[in-house]
């Protein structure tokens, strides 16, 4: 492949992202692009919450932290103790906000929902960002009785770079790996992961691309940036960053849905996540979108992950 061919795919695979996911791709507080309107505040641009929906926006999880690292939550009203959503945004891990994703779905099924902003490569390189993620959570059960959460029905769901930072919660999940800071006395644990189209070894990116898919062994490419070097030339931080090196038997359940024709993370990858829990036990269900790209909308595979949640975090009657 020529320079100059490389180069446009390169910055069609950049195109793509930023036009899949516009409000994830904000500046280095994760605002929405300059020209183009934020989503309403509250309800992701998308209807009215529904009545007696407790807000809390901009939540530190971190005292005198990062200015990223906040979150907002949307608590339905309900006199016991709820079941909690905690979405992760993508954004190739240098971009993206919290604001991005509709709660009202997760509101009308009973599903409180925490929406997590973390620190981006260019503020700080792997691990800052899972180290965020499970400060969120220790911080969400330490705040539980005051937000009517139950701590022991935590599920996380993310896409793309929020796939990976979700599947590193679960596969990490009841070590102590990563879990530095305040609220330690808390568990990070979730107990159901919901990964769309997150990257899970990287190493085995490129060799499984599209023939026009992106390159990722790039010094500019974002799993690079993530581990701050190239990713052949790193094998050890790329091996301390990839979820699927945590794997066990006390992962959580995972449901995992992937577009064969993903042109920025191959299919492949979701194919290794499955095979490594389906190897050590865990239940595990791959819901591949039959000709669809990354960042997808796909009514089936979000019936499939309502399903999930629900067989995982809803007390059975």
């Amino acid at each position: 492949m020529s320079f100059k061919t490389t180069c446009a795919v390169v910055l069609a695979a950049t195109f793509t992202v930023t036009c899949w996911a516009w409000p994830q791709q904000g500046g280095a507080r994760g605002q929405a692009p300059r020209g183009i309107p934020p989503p309403a505040r509250g309800a992701g641009g998308r209807g009215e919450l529904p009545d007696g929906t407790v807000v809390a926006r901009d939540k530190p999880y971190v005292a005198n932290g990062h200015p990223l690292q906040t979150l907002d939550l949307y608590i339905p009203k309900s006199k016991a103790p709820v079941p909690l959503i905690i979405y992760v945004h993508g954004g190739g891990f240098r971009g993206g906000d919290k604001g991005e994703q509709n709660p009202i779905p997760f509101l009308r099924d009973g599903y409180a929902m925490a929406s997590v902003n973390y620190r981006f490569s260019q503020n700080a390189i792997f691990p800052a960002q899972i180290e965020d993620c499970k400060a969120a959570v220790r911080w969400l059960r330490a705040n539980a009785r005051k937000y009517n959460l139950d701590p022991e029905r935590f599920g996380a769901w993310g896409t793309s770079a929020g796939g990976h930072l979700v599947a590193m919660l679960g596969t990490s999940g009841g070590t102590g790996i990563f879990d530095l800071g305040e609220n330690l006395e808390f568990s990070s644990s979730v107990q159901a992961v919901a990964d769309y189209f997150g990257p899970t070894d990287f190493l085995q990116m490129d060799a499984h691309r599209l023939p026009n898919g992106m390159v990722h062994n790039t010094p500019g490419g974002p799993e690079s940036m993530l581990i701050g070097g190239t990713l052949q030339e790193n094998p050890e931080k790329v091996t301390r960053a990839n979820p699927i090196t945590y794997v066990t038997s006390k992962a959580p359940p995972f449901f995992i849905a992937h577009g064969d024709r993903d042109p920025l993370v191959p299919h492949h990858q979701s194919e290794l996540l499955e095979a490594a829990l389906k190897a050590a036990g865990v239940p595990v269900s791959l819901y591949t979108v039959k000709g669809a790209g990354h960042g997808f909308r796909d009514a089936t595979a979000d019936a499939k992950r309502r399903d999930f949640f629900a067989r995982y975090l809803k007390k059975k009657k």
